[in-house]
């Protein structure tokens, strides 16, 4: 993991050395391991290293081959032995002992900017060709990494942290009005490209950019292919098929002998415990349990004395919530969603991040394997695969003892139920004219959830892999957020083993995840595999406002631009719905209060 930034001054004016000397300084909480920099006239570039591989130790950034071309990346680059022997073909001295910084690199010169064509991994990177007078960046295919750009005048200035963008005098602290409303409204962000900073905007996930003095162009380099259902003769070939994938995608995301999981008592993150622990000589569980209120500490325990691995549980239902946060001084980059326990999760990934560098991540078959039969047997009906859809139901039948439609409804209507428990109604706090000028009424109704249409058989489970939600998730888990050199790793976001779970038959392998479930018989414990989908209600925060209640409302200076503070609820207690609505203007206030302080550094 590194901290990157970069500036490039387009009008040829020399970059300012002590300038850009704190900003590289500042990222030194995302990589204490070592710091470089590299300036030449208009162009500077820095990095700071925190070593998660044994490629990294002989890792040196800024880099160059040739010292025409230099390269700034915070990348893990998958796929490496197919990369190498691609490279190798084009005539490249490329080796897997090398750093990844250096395949991307080596990339680049064998194929320029369609190089990200050629890559896999989670990736944030920035080229400067001083032949073509090009500064070239690309983010990864999900938006893992994240990658920050500003238009100061003629000068481009980029960073994988939000805050070392602010550091520079030219980039505006105007706040971006429509990112303001999504939080408020939504609790996220729903435009992929910008920030809560007007002046400073994110290349958007699996796309690219290139400023020159002509100007900047921009463009997609990838979309998640639309693949039929595959469909395999035997039942132990669907299982085979994602255990092979996910340990590819899992050793990709070791390459250290030592990980952390951030393990619950279900069967994702358990899965991929399982999965390291065949892979890693030195495998720790996180779980985060709150007693009284679910069993995780139970389930998860199960698990990691089946598959002895050591587990550390962090009690919540102990740490509570502190009563005072509103008046606590802790800055977040974006406003956080949820302040109330922010110094207590700051703490405990700094502790996490004193044992691991790296940690996995299990979010995320929920959304892959959506159980969407309908779309399924409808997909079959009109491709006329009579024969199939009368296989596929009678198996589903046999494997599950019940047919499709039977247990739809009821559970339709518990899905409903849950779903009204937990989504917010339209606010009423509001500035009027602010709602007005931004029409949030409608975009309340555009941005509810769609399924994709061009789906054939799984168009709930593909759109939600593209939804705002992700990039918000792994933001919040960066570094740039939790100030811990701990890096994140995302095994089910993997695209090759994505773009499989997307693609197996929703029946009989999407209801309750059965595809996982048959998968890790044998390898964890069957009082796992047979526990059912949990979710964790009442939600425990909730609760803990209720008996530390809130503070008097005191708006910060700005929020009257937003919000009607006459109208804010004093305690929205009654349901999920009526606290997510009403703790969201508490949330900007408390990032209102505290947006100018950037911590010690």
């Amino acid at each position: 993991m590194s901290g990157i930034a970069g500036i490039v001054n387009f009008d040829d004016a020399p970059v300012d050395a002590a300038l850009f000397s704190r900003m590289t300084d500042f990222l030194g909480f995302r990589g204490p391991d070592a710091r470089g920099t590299w300036i030449d006239g208009p162009v500077a570039l820095g990095s700071t290293l925190l070593r998660t591989t044994e490629e990294a130790h002989g890792e040196r950034q800024p880099f160059t081959f040739d010292g025409r071309t230099w390269i700034v990346a915070d990348a893990r680059v998958d796929g490496r032995g197919e990369l190498v022997a691609k490279l190798k073909a084009k005539g490249c001295e490329a080796s897997l002992d090398r750093p990844d910084v250096e395949l991307i690199l080596h990339a680049y010169h064998a194929w320029g900017e369609q190089c990200v064509e050629h890559l896999l991994g989670d990736f944030a990177f920035a080229i400067w060709d001083a032949v073509r007078r090009t500064l070239f960046c690309a983010r990864d295919h999900m938006g893992v990494k994240p990658f920050y750009y500003a238009q100061a005048g003629p000068a481009v200035v980029f960073s994988n942290t939000l805050d070392c963008m602010r550091l520079h005098p030219g980039v505006s602290g105007e706040l971006n009005d429509l990112a303001v409303a999504d939080f408020l409204l939504f609790g996220a962000n729903q435009e992929k490209d910008t920030t809560v900073f007007a002046a400073i905007r994110r290349i958007e996930p699996a796309h690219a950019a290139a400023w020159s003095p002509h100007g900047m162009q921009t463009r997609r380099y990838w979309t998640m292919p639309v693949d039929e259902p595959v469909h395999y003769r035997r039942l132990d070939d669907y299982t085979d098929r994602f255990k092979e994938l996910l340990a590819e995608a899992v050793g990709d995301r070791l390459r250290t002998p030592r990980v952390g999981v951030f393990m619950s008592g279900g069967i994702d993150s358990p899965t991929l415990a399982a999965t390291a622990r065949d892979l890693a000589s030195d495998v720790c569980a996180f779980t985060w349990v709150f007693d009284g209120a679910d069993r995780e500490r139970h389930y998860a325990g199960l698990a990691a004395k089946h598959l002895g691995i050591a587990i550390q549980f962090r009690d919540g239902a102990a740490e509570r919530i502190d009563p005072d946060w509103e008046r606590t001084s802790i800055h977040t980059p974006e406003p956080p969603s949820n302040p109330m326990i922010l110094e207590r999760d700051l703490s405990y990934h700094q502790s996490v991040a004193a044992r691991n560098r790296v940690a996995l991540y299990g979010e995320g078959p929920d959304a892959a394997l959506h159980y969407e039969w309908r779309p399924y047997l409808e997909f079959l009906k009109k491709k006329r695969r009579l024969g199939r859809l009368v296989y596929d139901v009678c198996r589903h039948a046999a494997l599950h003892r019940r047919v499709p439609l039977l247990p739809t409804i009821p559970r339709a209507l518990k899905e409903r139920r849950e779903q009204a428990a937990w989504t917010g109604g339209y606010p009423g706090w509001l500035d009027p004219d602010f709602e007005a000028r931004l029409h949030l009424r409608a975009r309340w109704t555009e941005k509810g959830f769609q399924p994709d249409r061009e789906h054939p058989a799984r168009p709930v489970g593909y759109a939600a892999m593209s939804a705002p939600q992700w990039q918000a998730m792994f933001e919040e888990l960066d570094a740039g957020v939790t100030r811990a050199p701990l890096e994140f790793r995302h095994p089910f976001f993997d695209t090759r083993l994505l773009r499989y779970l997307l693609a197996v038959p929703a029946l009989p392998w999407c209801r309750r995840k059965y595809l996982e479930r048959r998968a890790m018989r044998g390898t964890l414990p069957e009082e796992v595999l047979r526990r059912p989908k949990t979710a964790l209600y009442p939600w425990p925060f909730l609760e803990y406002a209720r008996e530390s209640g809130l503070q008097p409302f005191e708006p910060a200076q700005g929020l009257e631009r937003y919000i009607d503070a006459r109208r804010v609820p004093a305690a929205p207690f009654e349901s999920f719905s009526t606290f997510r609505e009403g703790i969201h203007p508490r949330c900007l206030n408390y990032w209102l209060r505290n947006i100018g302080y950037l911590g010690n550094n």
